[in-house]
């Protein structure tokens, strides 16, 4: 048996000669965002991050996931951002949430941003706080009640 404690987190490998396929078990008192945000991470792990095909015009685009710094509602259709261009998703944003890997982030009712590229947040404690990217002129703002969970994945050991 392996044991490891991270902030909080008690992870255990037991081995068992006698287990066919590796068996994850989430012991926790509630499913927190945490508690489901590792359970996702897992099962994306497992199954591997689905592909997405962007729209231009009337071409298709097989962008890696990482290059879109944040997906956005536009007159209802949804509209990928890259530091230098935008795409079409033919996804609704629910889906588009579902099918993103964690580190993906919904940030308002109309907007899911990359986390992974995120430069600087302008808090703003009347109303939405706006996020700035790397390498580009491009921001989005985070709604008031999106705002903790963003500093929670940005940030996951320290205090907001």
């Amino acid at each position: 048996m392996y044991n490891t404690i991270m902030n909080n987190l008690k992870i255990k490998i037991e081995i068992d000669p006698g287990a066919k396929d590796p068996e994850i078990t989430i012991r926790c008192s509630e499913v927190s965002e945490e508690v489901a945000r590792i359970q996702k991470m897992l099962s994306e792990s497992a199954q591997g991050t689905s592909q997405i095909i962007f729209h231009k015009e009337d071409s298709e685009y097989f962008l890696p996931l990482d290059s879109i710094l944040f997906f956005e509602t536009d007159g209802g259709r949804i509209r990928a951002h890259t530091a230098d261009d935008e795409f079409e998703a033919k996804y609704k944003l629910y889906e588009l949430e579902e099918k993103l890997p964690f580190h993906f982030l919904r940030i308002s009712k109309s907007t899911i941003l990359n986390t992974h590229k995120v430069y600087s947040i302008n808090k703003n404690l009347a109303g939405a706080s706006k996020v700035e990217f790397y390498g580009t002129y491009k921001t989005v703002y985070c709604s008031r009640n999106y705002y903790k969970a963003l500093k929670e994945i940005l940030m996951p050991h320290e205090e907001n």
